[in-house]
């Protein structure tokens, strides 16, 4: 590969990258097909928040976790690589400021869809979270133990530093930022149209991950950046599913 063209290696790690990320989510929606199933022809009743259980655990957990970790096995890549450790209080100024940046342009994105009229797909979760307010009690703590570390290990640990081999840093962020938010597709409900206006308001929110990521070099750093982020999305959600005279003011 080494005497491989700039192009080549370039196309290399796109598609590596690509393909990793794709088979995250494969194989997480298999195992959770696969669990479901086992668990109905058992005789067990599955509720939304079982669901959600197995979902978090099998896709962010078991799917996204292994795949990362057996990618860096596969290359015979150490933690290093990824860079894990506790954060030192210039990276904790990191993640406070990333969560401010990151929840601000999420609502300046809702802001602008919602001024211009446009439809933006809804977050399949969140749609059984509202309908089910004890799913999103369980999420606000999950998006710090699964949700944050399973998918910055995939999405920036993994796929962020395969692009940067060979493109460098700005684009990596951006490019791992655009296959982060694309991977979302599956996870939104409504039209295609409707899902990549969800998408392209997650995009910007990815780009604070990727960026703080690259700033600090500590995986930790974004996780808990992006933990924070859903928990705080699930905790206005609750509270909005806890008032029934609120989410009439707001539909």
């Amino acid at each position: 590969m080494d005497s491989a063209s700039p192009v080549v290696r370039s196309a290399v790690a796109i598609l590596a990258a690509l393909g990793i990320a794709i088979l995250g989510l494969v194989g997480g929606t298999v195992l959770v097909f696969g669990a479901a199933l086992g668990l109905q022809f058992a005789g067990v009743s599955l509720t939304p928040v079982s669901l959600i259980v197995i979902s978090l655990v099998l896709v962010q957990g078991v799917a996204f976790g292994g795949i990362g970790l057996g990618y860096l096995r596969y290359r015979g890549l150490g933690r290093d690589y990824i860079g894990v450790r506790l954060p030192s209080i210039r990276e904790l100024l990191f993640v406070g400021g990333g969560y401010v940046l990151a929840f601000g342009l999420a609502i300046a994105g809702s802001v602008v869809v919602a001024t211009t009229g446009v439809e933006a797909g809804a977050n399949q979760a969140a749609e059984i979270g509202l309908e089910n307010p004890e799913v999103l009690l369980l999420l606000i703590p999950a998006s710090f133990l699964l949700i944050g570390p399973g998918e910055e290990l995939l999405f920036r640990g993994v796929v962020q530093n395969r692009i940067r081999e060979s493109f460098g840093a700005p684009a990596s962020i951006i490019l791992g930022a655009i296959i982060f938010a694309s991977i979302h597709f599956s996870a939104l409900s409504g039209a295609a149209g409707a899902r990549l206006v969800s998408i392209s308001i997650l995009f910007f929110p990815s780009l604070v991950f990727g960026t703080v990521y690259e700033l600090t070099d500590n995986l930790v750093v974004p996780s808990l950046i992006h933990g924070a982020y859903n928990a705080t999305l699930f905790s206005i959600l609750y509270f909005v599913a806890t008032n029934p005279n609120l989410q009439t003011a707001l539909l």
